[in-house]
């Protein structure tokens, strides 16, 4: 299932290194994003989701500012509705 969102996020390599950005499309296994700066396809991170917290994930495809995550796990029911609610 997936559902389309607007939600303020961070992505971030660990550490302080973390950079805003923008979840446009979100699914119990990944998510689509908008950002302000270039991800590299392969790359590994952590999405920061209002409600949930950390997410590991990594990055699919990347182009023009926006990117394809697969979480390394994925969200449960109740965090995916608690998100897109």
């Amino acid at each position: 299932m997936r559902a389309p969102v607007s939600l303020d996020a961070k992505i971030g390599r660990g550490g302080l290194d973390r950079a805003l950005c923008k979840v446009t499309d979100l699914s119990q296994h990944g998510a689509k994003l908008q950002t302000y700066s270039e991800l590299r396809a392969g790359s590994m991170l952590w999405l920061t989701l209002p409600k949930v917290g950390h997410w590991g994930a990594r990055v699919v495809w990347a182009r023009d500012f926006e990117a394809g995550l697969e979480f390394q796990n994925p969200l449960s029911e109740d965090d995916f509705e608690a998100i897109t609610a």
